[in-house]
């Protein structure tokens, strides 16, 4: 794990530096994104200077010098920057010697293998072969052009755009808020979207003309290095994997399909285990991470290393059960139980940590998890995607439970209807019964026309959080975009919304910055292009039945620990924030962040919404996600210096 930036051109149209400040800017790219990649930093400038590459790095494989980066081809051709793993790279490096593309190797390095390959194959093809996460630049010095490539599924982040006329890019946002004469323009019409979700999906970012790269994308840049010339292509894309897939569905039984499942997971893991340094899991007491913890024991001949956090609230405490599996296991299990302090010094720390606003709360715990970790290990592989590939999360049944009852009225009742008490009426039934909000809801799901749109409209239902920002954008993303049934079956639909938006732009960016903050690695073995592409060709009915989701995964589970021991309610990573929001001290730091005159002085927020959904929850217990949301975009704000309290 490390940390790429870069520019082309820089100084071309720059009033606030030329192109001698070169060597100053990349040098505070990397200084920035220092925590990506503790161990060494590195710069590499084409004879002129018009490209610039930059590297943080974190040694995880080949600690030697050979693995230093920016690294240049054994030809000369093409200079790379690399942050993430190709965990097939010895079976992609055994190719080249055999096919005698390359007579032997300087050292031991997944990037040297991948530079030589991208050399030999092409670039293109050089990507289709690898297994791994990561965010790439690789300069063509022959014919002057730089790529960007971002993993298929966006474990690693990878942002771009111009600068004053310079191309720039970096692992981190931060990297480019850095550069000289780097204005920090908020993109307000992407702010509609972060109070409806938490967070800022691709291409978009806080900042104008600053964009993130999609995942399973190529961006290719030539020689002059302008605007204009940007190119983006899919080499790989989950829509048409899960299209594929539904379309070929797995014909075998379902013990069958948990077979292969076991099969291509023990590959998965065998593969992510590798490293020349310590290696553990997170483990808490749900389906997804004991399934991976139990697998990398019975792949291993010694302990694994295990980690769990434990929180005094019993309701968001999982501890004691994830130390039960792990005794079951025999892994090496460490165990740190955190205190309402603790979650809570986190807070200050966000804001820098992410880069742009983001507010998951369960960042908090993560963070924690993952500081705890870092003690004692340098890479640590997580059991997320379990969730979005296996029918797992309850909002799934519940969309489908609440959109077979909407069917069942005839459209044209209940649209009209709907349109109703989503306004006026909604607001007067609110007044007889004391649930405005409620009738709401009501009236926009029955305009819904399928179960997509109402797992859409579940995010969507209050007026309110479409007045938060002053500015009323509303920029087309992932869900609003999504096909009314581009799949035959209503579960995998609203899965693939997930997997298109919310598990890389949500969960996989809080697990790669929190864990980032304290340079640890994470590795994510259910996120395999061949575990992805199975996933998809399952029938629903391996999945779910009724209430239980991730049937299949359970079915491997249930080989390595007994059902009785995985069947409990899952009580969720969480912290208790509304709990907190109501003691003094937490009550006075929100309220300095929404202060009136402050919010007047910023001239994003609308003060009368905010206080108005800040007040509904103080004085009426009225509880929405907005208030975090909220309260993260002022922290970042503040933590930015945009403006001054």
């Amino acid at each position: 794990m490390c940390g790429i930036a870069g520019f082309c051109n820089w100084g071309r149209e720059n009033p606030h530096s030329d192109k001698a400040d070169w060597e100053k800017n990349i040098r505070k790219m990397n200084e920035r994104m220092k925590h990506r990649g503790p161990d060494a930093s590195g710069v590499w400038a084409s004879a002129d200077q018009s490209v610039v590459l930059g590297h943080r790095r974190l040694s995880i494989v080949d600690l030697s010098e050979t693995g230093a980066q920016p690294m240049v081809s054994h030809s000369g051709r093409y200079v790379i920057a690399f942050n993430g793993e190709i965990y097939n790279h010895k079976e992609i490096a055994k190719r080249l010697l055999e096919e005698k593309k390359v007579t032997a190797f300087r050292g031991s390095s997944d990037t040297e293998v991948l530079l030589e390959a991208a050399e030999h194959y092409g670039v293109k093809e050089a990507i289709a072969m690898c297994r791994g996460m990561f965010g790439i630049a690789l300069y063509d010095q022959q014919e002057e052009t730089l790529y960007l490539v971002r993993d298929r599924v966006g474990e690693k982040p990878l942002y771009y755009g111009f600068v004053h006329g310079s191309f720039v890019f970096a692992s981190d946002l931060g990297s480019i808020a850095v550069l000289d004469g780097f204005e920090r323009q908020i993109n307000t019409e992407v702010l509609d979207i972060y109070f409806t979700h938490g967070y800022i999906p691709a291409p978009y970012s806080i900042y104008r003309n600053i964009h993130k790269l999609k995942p399973g994308c190529i961006l290719t840049l030539r020689a002059p290095f302008r605007e204009d010339g940007v190119r983006t292509e899919a080499y790989w894309s989950m829509k048409e994997a899960a299209k594929k897939g539904q379309n070929n569905l797995f014909k075998g039984s379902r013990q069958e399909a948990a077979d292969e499942l076991e099969r291509l997971l023990k590959r998965s893991i065998a593969g992510q285990m590798v490293a020349d340094v310590p290696v553990g899991a997170f483990l808490s007491a749900g389906i997804d991470s004991s399934t991976v913890v139990a697998l990398m024991q019975s792949l291993n001949a010694g302990r694994v290393r295990s980690f769990t956090i434990g929180m005094e609230e019993k309701d968001y405490n999982e501890a004691a059960a994830a130390k039960e599996i792990a005794a079951h296991l025999g892994t090496e299990h460490t165990e740190l139980y955190i205190t309402e302090k603790d979650a809570k010094a986190v807070i200050p720390l966000l804001a820098e940590m992410f880069s742009e606003p983001f507010a998951d709360s369960s960042q908090i715990p993560t963070y924690l998890v993952s500081k705890m970790t870092r003690k004692h290990v340098t890479v640590s592989l997580s059991g997320d995607g379990g969730d979005e590939l296996f029918c797992g999360y309850t909002s799934y049944v519940s969309t489908l439970r609440a959109w077979e009852r909407i069917r069942r009225i005839p459209g044209p009742v209940r649209r009209p209807a709907g349109r109703l008490l989503a306004g006026g009426a909604g607001g007067l039934l609110g007044k007889l019964t004391g649930g405005a909000d409620d009738w709401r809801i009501r009236g926009k799901l029955l305009q819904a026309e399928d179960a997509c749109e109402v797992y859409k409209m579940s995010y969507e239902t209050n007026p309110l959080n479409h007045r938060i920002a002053l500015t009323q954008g509303r920029l087309p993303y992932y869900y609003t975009e999504y096909e009314a049934n581009y799949l035959p079956e209503q579960n995998h639909n609203i899965m693939l919304m997930d997997m298109l938006m919310y598990h890389p732009d949500d969960i996989l960016v809080k697990v790669d910055r929190t864990a980032m903050a304290v340079s640890l690695e994470t590795r994510v073995p259910m996120l395999d292009k061949d575990v992805v592409e199975f996933a998809w060709s399952l029938p629903v009915e391996y999945e779910r039945r009724e209430e239980t989701g991730k049937l299949v995964l359970r079915d491997v589970l249930y080989r390595y620990v007994p059902k009785e021991m995985m069947d409990r309610p899952k009580k969720g990573f969480s912290i208790p924030v509304q709990k907190w929001l109501r003691e003094p001290a937490m009550r006075a730091w929100a309220e300095s962040l929404i202060d009136r005159g402050l919010l007047l002085r910023q001239g994003i927020l609308d003060p009368d919404v905010v206080w108005s959904i800040w007040q509904d929850f103080v004085e009426r217990g009225i509880w929405r996600s907005q208030i975090w949301y909220i309260l993260m975009f002022q922290e970042w704000m503040m933590k930015q210096y945009l403006v001054s309290a």
